[in-house]
């Protein structure tokens, strides 16, 4: 590019002078044209670098002018933000010129194709461990119910006590093994675009106290003792998706029902001076052995779901209970 620039110009710096001697030296000698004196050879001399000049500032103004529009063309190309079903377009490119700029081009182009390529790629493994997942979920329900349906059927079986707990610890395992298989199917259609998100002007109080409502009968079922502070007169707002709202507090709620029900209890509150959520129980932490069983899953889509509404939560447990603490970010 730059030597196109440089030979254009050289020519007409050089050329110029080499036709001013040539004419000096033909019609300023002797002949059959009058001589020129010398006061018009200093005008045609002035005349001519004159020309040379501007030809010279002329053409670098429309060099520069071409290089910024091409380069102005290739940044907005850059620039373009991609979407969820499309990459910037490719930038024209004159494969018979090939300077530095058409190479930059090139160079974007070839990292187009290559990320449209990965995406592609990206989609089909996504669409294959999904029908994967969901596959291998449904498959492994009917052996799981199969070996359920033996242990009830074994324990109206005269057999010793340790033989009992046995049964009821492989019934137990089972009704785990269940659960993990459908919070990771949940957890992997949540991640794939198949729950939307659907954000809008929430108010957190009354979703708290609707979901503390539809739990409550299960939280009697299991003897568990429920101890609220839900204001009813104040609340606040967040820009959230209410159904991912809830289900965060579905998994909550379910996390204590699988893991703490021990302790046989459950605070949950609203803060509404601090915009916060608090749910805490008094079982036996999750470094106990029943939280390394299963509740990993389940955490890993509440924090999904939380990070994708902006909004944080502080885990902090013992031997003495968990409790979760929910607020909105500030970004």
């Amino acid at each position: 590019m730059f030597r196109h620039f440089l030979k254009l110009h050289f020519l007409f710096i050089l050329l110029p002078p080499i036709a001013l001697m040539v004419f000096s030296s033909f019609f300023g000698t002797s002949g059959t044209w009058p001589k020129f004196n010398t006061l018009n050879l200093f005008y045609i001399t002035v005349l001519m670098f004159t020309c040379i000049i501007v030809a010279f500032v002329a053409l670098s103004w429309l060099f520069f002018w071409r290089l910024r529009k091409r380069l102005t063309r290739l940044q907005q190309a850059m620039s373009a933000a991609p979407t969820a079903d499309s990459w910037p377009e490719p930038v024209l490119v004159q494969k018979d010129r090939m300077d530095e700029i058409d190479q930059l081009g090139g160079s974007f182009n070839r990292m187009i194709r290559q990320l449209e390529d990965s995406r592609v790629r990206e989609q089909q493994e996504a669409g294959l461990r999904q029908r994967l997942i969901a596959n291998m979920s449904h498959d492994l329900r009917t052996p799981l119910t199969v070996i359920r349906g033996h242990v009830t059927r074994l324990s109206k079986e005269p057999m010793s006590p340790e033989g009992q707990n046995s049964l009821a610890e492989i019934n137990q395992t089972i009704t785990r093994t269940g659960e993990l298989m459908d919070d990771l199917l949940s957890y992997t259609l949540l991640t794939s675009g198949k729950y939307p998100f659907e954000p809008a002007f929430t108010d957190m109080g009354r979703l708290v106290r609707a979901s503390v409502a539809a739990w409550y009968p299960v939280f009697e079922e299991h003897g568990i003792q429920v101890e609220v502070d839900l204001p009813a007169e104040e609340t606040f707002h967040w820009t959230a998706d209410p159904k991912w709202m809830t289900r965060v507090l579905d998994n909550l709620f379910q996390n204590v029902i699988r893991h703490a029900i021990d302790g046989k209890y459950i605070f949950i509150a609203v803060d509404v001076q601090q915009e916060r959520i608090l749910v805490a129980d008094r079982g036996q932490g999750m470094n106990h052995s029943t939280y390394d069983g299963g509740a990993g899953m389940g955490l890993s889509t509440v924090h999904y779901m939380l990070n994708t509404m902006k909004l944080k939560a502080q885990f902090n447990s013992s031997g003495e209970g968990t409790s979760v603490v929910i607020w909105q970010s500030v970004t």
